[in-house]
């Protein structure tokens, strides 16, 4: 029962932040949307995007997987896009 008590407090001290490759290339194509960034998110509406998209937006639950050719698009609080990235 020690050991399990211990094994367990260990799982729980473990770093929980997922390592992310670094994207040394423009991979999903982020330059050619720059534009949209400081624009309203109802700009994308209007993108024709071929490919993965992920909106990102304030207290949204993403997953830690990365796939370079998905381009990312964080939203902040007020609907404006803020970043855009590959991942």
């Amino acid at each position: 029962m020690k050991r399990l008590a211990i094994l367990l407090f260990c799982v729980a001290c473990a770093p929980t932040t997922a390592i992310l490759p670094q994207a040394s290339e423009d991979t999903c194509n982020a330059a050619a949307h720059a534009g949209l960034i400081g624009q309203p998110d109802t700009d994308l509406e209007r993108v024709l995007i071929l490919g993965p998209v992920r909106v990102i937006r304030p207290d949204s639950v993403v997953t830690a997987d990365f796939l370079a050719e998905r381009i990312n698009f964080v939203i902040d609080e007020s609907g404006t896009i803020t970043a855009i990235r590959c991942g």
